[in-house]
């Protein structure tokens, strides 16, 4: 098993920033992948970034050139930097882990962070 906690969502005006972080433990050994997955309610839970154990990354559209995913092995943790916030960015946002172990994929969630984007 693998959990996940995450940190750092909260209130923003429209053009701040907000970090993301999320820290894994239990079995991490077997993660290749960690993203960032967002969801507003009635609509569906969405890929915002993720990132390789490689160092690998991948954005979303509507989130290149404002948010940045990094992460840092030596303390299990993914981060989320998110900059030039709108309003249309406002959700629940998830990090997920992504681990395959004798050719079954497994999906860990955290338990969400709310982020407020104020016009």
């Amino acid at each position: 098993q693998v959990q996940l906690v995450e940190s750092g969502g909260g209130l923003v005006q429209a053009g701040g920033s907000l970090r993301l972080s999320c820290a894994a433990s239990g079995r991490i050994g077997s993660i290749n992948a960690m993203g960032w997955y967002r969801q507003v309610l009635g609509k569906q839970r969405e890929l915002v970034a993720d990132i390789t154990s490689g160092g690998s990354t991948n954005y979303a559209d509507f989130v290149k050139g404002r948010f940045t995913i990094s992460r840092d092995n030596a303390k299990n943790t993914v981060y989320l930097q998110m900059n030039s916030l709108t309003p249309e960015d406002t959700a629940v946002y998830y990090c997920n882990a992504h681990r395959v172990v004798i050719a079954t994929a497994y999906n860990y969630w955290g338990q969400g962070t709310q982020v407020t984007v104020s016009a």
